[in-house]
C-alpha cells in the first residue's frame, strides 16, 4: 500500500509539472492597445522652434498602472522600427511612448543629431506628456518610473536623455556611440579624433539617409542606420488606433490628435522648425537637395570635412556636443549596454568608453557583446529582448528579476548536429574586464621591413568592411573576408599556435614607419590557418603618423574583438595604406614599414564562464528524467484496464458510446456523446463555437482523457499512445511546425519520429496533397495561413491512415484550394478509407460530406446521412432544403 501510495505521489508530481508547463505555453496573452497622437514640443536653442513628433502610446496589456518605456528608433527608421519590441513591452506590463524624431518619418523639424538643444530637449517633453498619462506609475508628481531604450541613433538619445533629465530610472542603449567624433574621425594611437582618418563610407551613408531628397511626411526611411542587425526591425505599418493581440480595441485618440505643451501645427517647409530649409528660389532647391532634412549647420559641417577629409575643430565640438562624451559623470543610472561585435560604424571600444564612465558615478553597469551590429550578425532579437525585459524588470517594476552577469559575450557554439545551423552561446563573467581584459599574452611575430605604396588618388584600395554590406556577406559566406591590394600592405607573422588562443578585447602592436611627412595607414589583425584568411569582425583599425627617415615608433591599438584563434593557426598583422571605407591620401608615396617591438600582446578574460561546446548538466538529465517518467508510466499502465478489442468492431474506424467530459467548474464540455463512423465515409462534424467539437477529437486521439464513456477505432479503446493510433492522422487547432525548417524538412522529420520505414509514408503523395511548388523548400517561417494549413493536411495524410480526421481544414485557404481539398478528401474515403471533418462552412460540408453528426453545448443533436436531413426538411415545408437552414433549425430546437 505504501509503494502504492508512493506512486500515485509521483504520478501527481509529473502530471502537475507537466500541466504547468503546458498552461504557461498556451495561456493567452492579454491584448495590446495602441493610440496614435501627434505631439507638440518646443526645442531650440531659444525654446521658439515648434515640432509635431508623431508617436503611439502602448498601454500596459496587463491593465492598471506600470513603468513607463521610451523606446527610439536608429538613424533613418521612424517609430515604426520599434513596434515590435513596444508590443512586447506592452505585453510585460510598461506603458511604452514610440515617436518618430524630429526630421523623420511624418514628424516634423529638423535632424540636429540627438544636440541637448534640439532631440533632447524633445525626448524631456516626451517625458512630461507620459508623466500625465494615468496609466503610467509615478514616483513623484510630474516623475513617472521610466526607462529608456534604442539602438544606435536612438542608442545615444537614450544616454544624453539620461544625462539632462534627472527622471530617467533605466536605461539600455544599444550599438551607440560614446564620441560621435571618435566614431568618424578614428585614430588607432589614441590621439584623438583631430588626427583621425575619416570614415568616408559610413559617414556618408550616415548624413545621405536624410539628405539629397526631403523625407516626405509619412516616409519611412528603413536602411543601413536603422538600429543595425536585431535592434531596429522593419515592424508593422503605423495606423491610427491600431491593435495587436488578440481581442484588441481600439482606443480615443486619432492620428490627427494633438497634446503637449503647445497647440497647433508646425509647417513643414518653413522657419526654423520645419521639415526643409527654407522656401524660394534655385538656391533653396539646391540647398533641399543637399541638405535634406538637416539642420543647415549640420549639413554645412558635414559638406566641408567630406571634401577635406580632415575634422574641423568646430566639427569636433559638433559631434561631440552630440556625444556622452561631453556630459562626464551626468549619466547614473543603471545602465546595460549592448553592442555588436560586428561593427565597424560603432565598435566595441564606444560601449567600453560608456561603461566606464557610468561605473565611474557610482552607478550600476553592465555589459553584453552580442552577435550583430550595423555590419551583420545574427542579431539575436529574442535575447536582447529578454536582457532589456529583465533589466527593467528589475530596475523599474522592482521585481527581483536576477540582474545576471556584469559581462556577456556571445560565441559561436559550431552547428547544430540536426538542423546543421549555427548555434549561438554565451560566455559570462561576474566583472567586467575592459579591452585590456584580465590577462594577455604576448604572441611573437617575425617580418622584415617592407616597403609600402600609397596609390594616386587612393585607388585601388584594400577591401576590410564595406558598409551598409555586411549581413550580405555574411548570407553569402564572406564575413571576416578581406582584400589586400598588391604592393599596398605590409604583413607580419605569428609562428602555428600551440594552443587555442582566445583573444578578448583590443590587442595591440608597436610598429616604425620610415619616411618623410604624414602617412595613413590602417592595422589589421587575420586568422591565418583555415581555408582562406580571415579578419576577425571585419574591423581595422586606422591612424596617422609623422614618419621620419630614422623611423617613427607607434603603439597600434587594435579593434577589439572576442575571437578564437585555433591551435596550429597563425596572427598575421597587416598594415595598408589604403581602405575603402575611409578617406586615404590622393597623393602617390612610397613608406617603409616595419615592427618596433617583435611581439603583439593578446587581452584575454579567463574568467568568462559558461560558452563551453559541452552539453549542459539539464540536457543530460532529460534522458535520465524521461526514462523515470516512461518506467512510471509504464508501471502504472500495466495495472490499468488492459485493451480487449471488440472482434465485431474490427472493421469499424470509429464508435463513441457515452463520451463525457466536464470543465474544472462543472459546465460540461461533451455530454453523453454517441456515434459511429463507417468506412468509406466523410463525415461532417457540426455545430456552433463551444459545441464540444474539438474536446470530442481531441478524445479520438488520446490527447486527453474522457470522465465516462470511451472511444474505439478499428475495435480497439483509444488511450493515451495506444498502438491503434498509428491507424489514425489529425489535424486538431492549427497547424505547429519549426518555423527555422523548411516544409519538405518538417514533414520528413515528423515521419522520422514515428519511427516507420520511410516507403511507409507515401511522401510523394503527400506533397501532391500540399500543392506548395518550390515553397516546400522555403522555411516555414515565410508560410501564408493557407500555406500552413496545406502543409498540415499533407502531415496528416502521411502514411495514407485509415482514419483521417481534420479540424477546420479549410480555414485560410482560397476558394480554389478548398474546393481542391473537397476533391482530395472525396478521393480519399472512395479508398476505403474514413474522413472526420469539423467545419463552420456549412455549404463546404454539404458539397464534401455525405454522413453528418450535429452537435449543440456538448450534446448530439442528431446523426445521419447529410440527404436524409436535406430530404427530411424538403419534405416538412415543400422545398428543397439547405444544410445551413436544417442546422439552424436543429440547434434552435435543442437550446
Amino acid at each position: 500500500m505504501r509503494v502504492r501510495g508512493r506512486r500515485r505521489v509521483a504520478l501527481v508530481a509529473v502530471v502537475l509539472a507537466a500541466a504547468g508547463a503546458v498552461a504557461w505555453a498556451v495561456w493567452p496573452s492579454p491584448p495590446v492597445r495602441a493610440f496614435d497622437q501627434m505631439i507638440s514640443v518646443v526645442d531650440g536653442p531659444a525654446n521658439d522652434q515648434k515640432v509635431m513628433l508623431d508617436t503611439t502610446f502602448f498601454p500596459p496589456a496587463t491593465g492598471g498602472k506600470g513603468p513607463a518605456v521610451l523606446l527610439a528608433h536608429g538613424f533613418g527608421g521612424s517609430k515604426r522600427s520599434v513596434r515590435d519590441e513596444a508590443v512586447r513591452l506592452a505585453g510585460e506590463g510598461y506603458a511604452v511612448l514610440t515617436w518618430s524624431a524630429r526630421g523623420f518619418g511624418a514628424s516634423t523639424g529638423q535632424i540636429a543629431l540627438n544636440s541637448p538643444d534640439y532631440e533632447v530637449k524633445d525626448v524631456k517633453q516626451l517625458i512630461d506628456w507620459v508623466a500625465r498619462r494615468p496609466e503610467v506609475l509615478l514616483d513623484a508628481a510630474g516623475d513617472p518610473r521610466l526607462g529608456l531604450a534604442g539602438g544606435s541613433y536612438g542608442g545615444a538619445i537614450t544616454l544624453m536623455a539620461a544625462a539632462y533629465d534627472g527622471r530617467v530610472d533605466a536605461i539600455v542603449p544599444q550599438i551607440t556611440w560614446y564620441d560621435l567624433a571618435d566614431a568618424l574621425f578614428p585614430d588607432a594611437t589614441g590621439e584623438g579624433p583631430g588626427k583621425g582618418v575619416f570614415k568616408r563610407m559610413w559617414a556618408g551613408l550616415f548624413f545621405s539617409r536624410a539628405a539629397g531628397s526631403p523625407l516626405a511626411p509619412g516616409a519611412d526611411a528603413q536602411g543601413l542606420l536603422a538600429g543595425g542587425q536585431g535592434s531596429g526591425g522593419t515592424g508593422a505599418p503605423d495606423a491610427a488606433n491600431t491593435t495587436s493581440g488578440p481581442s484588441a480595441t481600439s482606443g480615443p485618440s486619432g492620428t490627427n490628435a494633438t497634446s503637449g505643451t503647445s497647440g497647433g501645427t508646425s509647417g513643414g517647409t518653413s522657419g526654423p522648425g520645419g521639415g526643409a530649409s527654407g522656401s524660394g528660389g534655385p538656391d533653396a532647391a539646391a540647398r533641399e537637395a543637399q541638405c535634406g532634412r538637416f539642420l543647415p549647420a549640420i549639413c554645412d559641417m558635414y559638406q566641408q570635412v567630406a571634401e577635406t577629409g580632415r575634422a574641423t575643430p568646430a566639427a569636433v565640438e559638433t559631434l561631440r556636443a552630440s556625444s556622452p562624451i561631453s556630459v562626464p559623470g551626468r549619466i547614473r543610472v543603471p545602465t546595460l549596454l549592448i553592442q555588436g561585435k560586428y561593427d565597424s560604424l560603432f565598435p566595441l571600444s564606444h560601449a567600453d568608453a560608456n561603461a566606464r564612465a557610468i561605473a565611474a558615478t557610482g552607478a550600476p553597469v553592465q555589459v553584453a557583446w552580442f552577435d550583430g551590429g550595423h555590419d551583420g550578425g545574427d542579431g539575436e532579437p529574442d535575447w536582447v529582448a529578454e536582457r532589456t525585459i529583465g533589466w527593467f524588470g528589475h530596475w523599474l517594476k522592482k521585481d527581483g528579476t536576477p540582474l545576471g552577469d556584469a559581462f556577456t559575450v556571445t560565441r559561436n557554439g559550431g552547428r547544430d548536429p540536426g538542423t546543421r545551423r549555427p548555434v549561438l552561446l554565451h560566455a559570462a563573467s561576474g566583472r567586467y574586464p575592459g579591452l585590456a581584459g584580465t590577462a594577455s599574452s604576448s604572441v611573437p611575430l617575425s617580418g622584415p621591413e617592407q616597403q609600402v605604396a600609397a596609390p594616386p588618388g587612393g585607388s585601388p584600395a584594400s577591401i576590410s568592411t564595406v558598409p551598409g554590406m555586411g549581413g550580405l556577406l555574411s548570407n553569402l559566406g564572406g564575413a571576416g573576408v578581406a582584400i589586400d591590394m598588391p604592393g599596398q600592405a605590409a604583413a607580419f607573422e605569428s609562428a602555428p599556435l600551440t594552443a587555442p588562443l582566445q583573444v578578448t578585447g583590443t590587442p595591440t602592436a608597436g610598429v616604425k614607419v620610415y619616411g618623410q611627412g604624414e602617412v595613413t595607414l590602417f592595422a589589421k589583425l587575420y586568422d591565418v590557418g583555415g581555408q582562406r584568411p580571415t579578419l576577425p569582425q571585419g574591423l581595422v583599425a586606422p591612424f596617422r603618423v609623422t614618419a621620419t627617415p630614422a623611423g617613427t615608433p607607434v603603439t597600434v591599438t587594435l579593434p577589439a574583438i572576442d575571437h578564437r584563434f585555433d591551435a596550429g593557426h597563425r596572427l598575421r598583422l597587416v598594415l595598408s595604406t589604403t581602405d575603402m571605407g575611409f578617406a586615404s591620401p590622393t597623393a602617390p608615396a612610397v613608406h617603409r614599414v616595419g615592427l618596433a617591438f617583435p611581439a603583439l600582446t593578446a587581452p584575454a578574460d579567463p574568467g568568462l564562464r559558461g560558452a563551453g561546446g559541452g552539453l549542459s548538466w539539464w540536457t543530460l538529465a532529460l534522458p535520465l528524467a524521461a526514462l523515470v517518467v516512461a518506467a512510471v508510466i509504464l508501471l502504472l499502465g500495466r495495472r490499468g484496464r488492459a485493451d480487449e478489442p471488440d472482434a465485431a468492431l474490427a472493421g469499424v474506424p470509429l464508435r463513441i458510446t457515452g463520451l463525457s467530459k466536464r470543465y474544472r467548474d462543472g459546465e460540461p464540455a461533451v455530454d453523453d456523446l454517441s456515434f459511429q463512423v463507417d468506412k468509406g465515409q466523410v463525415l461532417g462534424l457540426l455545430g456552433p463555437n463551444g459545441a464540444g467539437k474539438t474536446t470530442t477529437m481531441r478524445m479520438m486521439m488520446g490527447l486527453i482523457h474522457p470522465d465516462a464513456g470511451e472511444v474505439r477505432i478499428f475495435g480497439h479503446r483509444v488511450t493515451p499512445g495506444a498502438p491503434v493510433l498509428s491507424r489514425l492522422g489529425s489535424f486538431v487547432e492549427g497547424p505547429g511546425f519549426l518555423p527555422h525548417l523548411s516544409g519538405r524538412e518538417n514533414l520528413d522529420l515528423y515521419w522520422r519520429a514515428t519511427g516507420r520505414p520511410r516507403a511507409d509514408a507515401h511522401m510523394d503523395e503527400a506533397l501532391a496533397i500540399a500543392g506548395l511548388g518550390a515553397a516546400l523548400d522555403r522555411a516555414v517561417r515565410t508560410y501564408s495561413q493557407g500555406m500552413r494549413q496545406r502543409l498540415a493536411i499533407a502531415q496528416a495524410m502521411l502514411g495514407l491512415p485509415d482514419l483521417l480526421v481534420l479540424d477546420e481544414p479549410t480555414n485560410g485557404l482560397d476558394p480554389p484550394q478548398i474546393a481542391e481539398m473537397r476533391r482530395v478528401l472525396i478521393r480519399y474515403a472512395r479508398a476505403g478509407r474514413t474522413v472526420i471533418v469539423s467545419s463552420h462552412l456549412l455549404a463546404e460540408v454539404e458539397q464534401t460530406c455525405d454522413h453528418v453528426v450535429v452537435m449543440h453545448r456538448g450534446r448530439l443533436v442528431t446523426a445521419g446521412p447529410v440527404s436524409g436531413l436535406l430530404g427530411g426538411a424538403a419534405a416538412s415545408n415543400g422545398s428543397p432544403g439547405r444544410l445551413e437552414d436544417v442546422f439552424l433549425d436543429l440547434i434552435g430546437e435543442k437550446a
